[in-house]
């Protein structure tokens, strides 16, 4: 089992808060941590300094410089993380591990390799993340329509998405740029992606594990010395979700005229977490 300090650790480097533990209620839950991370890429895209987010207040956006240099859209992100924000610039988020973890269905994909084996959720591949141990997100039951058919596998199930730190709308620009290591130049429909005007809005994700291994985060463990990548692995609404780059990215758009409230309302909508990834780097 994956130490609960080291978890917390995994959620602070992913959200920019500072995750602490707590006996109390968590005063987020999973939902709120693919909101902000999602959001925090978004925002920092439309040129903002600052993301208000409920409960935590204003959280700012010029911190995840340290992350990524973003004059530089076609760079890699950096191989080690840079020191983390100064304590006072971070909101706290205190979670308690109890309700917000369900460690009875974490899964240890370490040692596994899949070679062959195709597995399929909601009609789609669904490509495990062979190498990683994912820690299970309380979500069960959390959402208004009542039913866990979305969390499945069958026909009605949502597809599985993976969520890095650094998967916003560079992406395509970096696969644009590789194509030929890629596998070939951008089809049509993620060439008129990069044409229109609106190129970038929206909120990324990706079915292939390993490209959302070369984008995610990583940072240093207080508690063991050790360096770990993150990402969270998600599932994602297939009526919101548009497909580009040979079904390797996905995106779910924001229409020019959402408030900071509708672009939450739409990604919470279109994206829920059900597991925290970590390997190490």
């Amino acid at each position: 089992m994956v130490d609960t300090a080291l978890c917390l650790e995994a959620l602070s480097a992913l959200s920019g808060c500072s995750v602490q533990q707590s006996g109390g209620a968590s005063q987020l839950g999973p939902q709120d941590f693919v909101n902000i991370v999602a959001l925090r890429q978004f925002y920092k895209r439309e040129g903002l300094e600052q993301l208000e987010y409920p409960s935590l207040g204003s959280m700012s956006l010029r911190d995840d410089a340290v992350d990524r240099d973003m004059d530089d859209l076609y760079s890699a992100p950096p191989a080690l993380t840079a020191p983390p924000p100064a304590p006072e610039s971070r909101p706290v988020a205190r979670v308690n591990p109890d309700d917000f973890f369900d460690r009875k269905f974490d899964y240890d994909f370490t040692n596994i390799k899949d070679g062959e084996r195709r597995f399929v959720r909601g009609d789609e591949p669904y490509f495990r993340p062979c190498g990683w141990r994912r820690v299970a997100l309380n979500v069960s039951g959390k959402y208004d329509d009542g039913s866990d058919v979305w969390l499945g596998t069958g026909s009605q199930a949502w597809p599985v998405s993976y969520q890095g730190l650094h998967m916003d709308g560079s992406l395509i620009l970096t696969l644009r740029k590789g194509s030929k290591e890629e596998g070939g130049l951008l089809d049509e429909a993620a060439q008129s992606l990069m044409d229109t005007t609106d190129f970038g809005r929206g909120i990324y994700s990706t079915p292939d594990v390993l490209l959302a291994e070369k984008h995610c985060k990583t940072f240093k463990s207080s508690s063991n010395g050790k360096t770990y990548k993150v990402l969270l692995q998600n599932r994602i609404s297939p009526s919101r979700r548009k497909v580009c780059e040979r079904d390797r990215v996905w995106v779910v758009y924001v229409p020019q005229d959402h408030s900071q409230i509708q672009t939450r309302a739409l990604v919470q909508e279109s994206v829920r977490p059900y597991g925290l990834l970590l390997k190490e780097a």
